[in-house]
């Protein structure tokens, strides 16, 4: 056997990611990822960004409100600068071809690795023989979502580097096993920014989210002036004042987290703003903060509101990227159907 490098992919640079649509919005959302969507769409290679519809139901999800649900998070990409004209914004489930590939994929992806991934463990709890098939598999689902647009780059979070590595080994051997080597790309992480991981208002060591019960854990993109200043001023701290620069915050969570929040918000390091508020109280913070923060995201709700009056309008950017997305997927997927030997007329 020879030990050459594997050829590498040699296609353009594309960029995909997605947000579940599974309920409401918040700064985490914001700042960890459609504030970083925005971004990249001017970065010179084409964005695809999908709201994530059949990973959203590896959960229950209500039917009535999981259509609601999509328009809002494809409302929050629009609100968020996100251009329908230069990105490609789409349901996950409208392009079929995430379920065919998905298929082939389950094929190759082995169970050890599947049992490695820590989320369905932190997700199905102590009871994963009741979880969805679904719930456990859906790693695999991610790695058709991203090698279907042969994406060389996907923004993910800290939580979602193990499964960006299982796409990476997916691709692999697919490429070993068929003899086309380079004909999927091996992605990279784009992991960036300040804020890449929002953790709650009431635990710093919590990671902020919708299914958290107290609604005072999250500032939702829904939320108005008031009731942002309001969480942020309740937000949880210590008896201290805010830190030097270069001062370690690994037992003040909650004090790393709202400068975290800060930093992002301001386009700052969190060293520009230590050195800023180095030694004052967070009297002085946190309404400096919750002035940030309604000034930031009072524009992204009007525009969310306005988008979510007008139901229309979604359905025509999400039925356009949808034929978009599916322009590119779908000759993808008949090649991969030639790949493996499936039947052709």
């Amino acid at each position: 056997m020879s030990d050459a490098e594997p050829i590498a992919y040699s296609g353009p640079r594309r960029i995909l990611s997605g947000i579940q649509a599974s309920g409401a919005l918040h700064l985490g959302n914001y700042l960890g990822a459609l504030k970083r969507f925005t971004a990249l769409q001017d970065s010179g290679a084409p964005c695809f960004l999908f709201v994530a519809d059949m990973h959203a139901i590896t959960v229950w999800q209500d039917p009535e409100k999981l259509a609601a649900q999509t328009r809002e998070i494809a409302a929050a990409y629009i609100a968020s600068g996100l251009d329908p004209a230069k990105s490609v914004i789409f349901p996950q489930s409208a392009v079929r071809a995430h379920a065919d590939l998905a298929w082939v994929f389950n094929c190759v992806a082995r169970l050890g690795w599947l049992d490695r991934m820590t989320q369905f463990k932190e997700k199905s709890g102590k009871h994963k023989e009741r979880a969805s098939v679904g719930l456990y598999t859906y790693p695999v689902l991610q790695a058709a979502d991203i090698l279907l647009y042969k994406a060389t780059e996907v923004p993910v979070g800290e939580d979602q580097k193990q499964h960006l590595e299982l796409t990476r080994d997916i691709a692999a051997k697919f490429n070993n096993d068929f003899g086309v080597p380079g004909f999927f790309p091996l992605p990279d992480p784009l992991i960036q920014g300040p804020a890449t991981r929002v953790m709650s208002l009431r635990d710093g060591q919590a990671k902020m989210s919708k299914s958290d019960p107290s609604d005072q854990s999250r500032i939702n993109l829904t939320d108005d002036a008031d009731a942002i200043a309001g969480k942020i001023r309740k937000s949880k701290t210590d008896m201290g004042v805010m830190p030097e620069p270069g001062e370690a915050l690994d037992d003040r969570p909650e004090v790393k987290n709202l400068i975290a929040i800060y930093a992002a918000l301001s386009d700052q390091t969190r060293e520009q703003v230590t050195a800023e508020f180095a030694g004052q109280g967070f009297g002085v913070f946190k309404p400096k903060l919750a002035e940030l923060a309604v000034s930031s995201l009072a524009p992204v709700t009007a525009e969310m509101r306005r988008l979510m009056d007008d139901p229309a309008e979604i359905d025509r950017v999400l039925q356009s990227g949808a034929e978009r997305a599916a322009e590119i997927a779908d000759p993808v997927v008949d090649e991969v159907k030639k790949i493996v030997g499936f039947w052709r007329a």
